[in-house]
Formats: structure tokens, C-alpha cells, sequence
């Protein structure tokens, strides 16, 4: 299998950005802002996949699997401790199908981020579980 076709699975570095689902055009785009960073996949022949979500100072293992389809579709869980406390984070997304007469585009995957225990939010309160937000990715070039 070539390392493009691979790619085509979820396979490599993304660049991960997730939102928050508010319908209010109203909200400046920089307040819908939930997290980022970088996503490590790691498929395998059997259809799992691990790596690791992580930005400076947190870091969550990833563990899951990958269908193959029209869109491919890809669930993990994010797991880790981030500064003393359980975080997990559940994913469920697609690949970016290539789009007819696009212009260099990039690989992308498509989906939403769901908490799946709370922790703390690093201001004294909790994040609660539950909170569901859209997520995108794009791929790193692959050195």
C-alpha cells in the first residue's frame, strides 16, 4: 500500500481544529473555538488505528478502528492524563472524498468530538461530559 493511499484511510499527521456547535452567526468565529492540535493516525491491516491528539503541555493515546467505504469512516477514543486528570474525548469522522475538478486539495477528515467524562477546565469549574462539537483536519505533508 502507498504511503497517498494510506492518507486516503486516515493514516499520517493532521493538523486538528474542532468548533463549537453554535447556530448563532452572530458569535465571531474566534469564540467557537474548542481546541487543536496535531492528530497522529496509525492504521493497521487488521483495521485499528493508534496514535495520539496532542498540542504543547497535553496529550491524549488514541485507540480505534477505520471502515473502508465512500467516505471511509474512522471512531477512536482519545485517553490521557492532562495536568493531573483523566481526559476522554470520543471522535467519529470521514475522509474528504477527492472532489471533482478541486484544485490541489488537501486531504481532510470530517466529524465530531464528544466528551465522554468531565475533568477539570483549568479555571476552578468543570468542562461536563457530553458536549458534542464538530471537528476538522488536514493533512500534513508527509515527509
Amino acid at each position: 500500500m502507498t504511503a497517498n493511499s494510506k492518507r486516503n484511510l486516515g493514516n499520517g499527521l493532521w493538523s486538528y481544529r474542532s468548533l463549537l456547535n453554535n447556530p448563532d452567526l452572530s458569535v465571531d468565529f474566534n469564540n467557537l473555538e474548542f481546541g487543536r492540535g496535531n492528530l497522529l493516525i496509525e492504521t493497521s491491516d487488521d483495521g485499528s488505528i493508534t496514535g495520539k491528539i496532542y498540542d504543547t503541555g497535553w496529550e491524549l493515546e488514541i485507540k480505534g478502528g477505520f471502515m473502508y467505504g465512500n467516505p471511509g469512516c474512522l471512531w477512536f477514543q482519545g485517553k490521557g492524563i492532562v495536568n493531573g486528570s483523566l481526559w476522554i474525548y470520543d471522535y467519529l469522522c470521514y475522509v474528504v472524498p477527492i472532489i471533482p475538478n478541486g484544485v490541489n486539495q488537501i486531504p481532510a477528515l470530517v466529524g465530531s468530538v464528544t466528551r465522554a467524562i468531565p475533568h477539570p477546565d483549568g479555571q476552578g469549574g468543570t468542562s461536563p461530559a457530553g458536549v458534542v462539537c464538530s471537528f476538522y483536519a488536514v493533512a500534513q505533508p508527509i515527509k
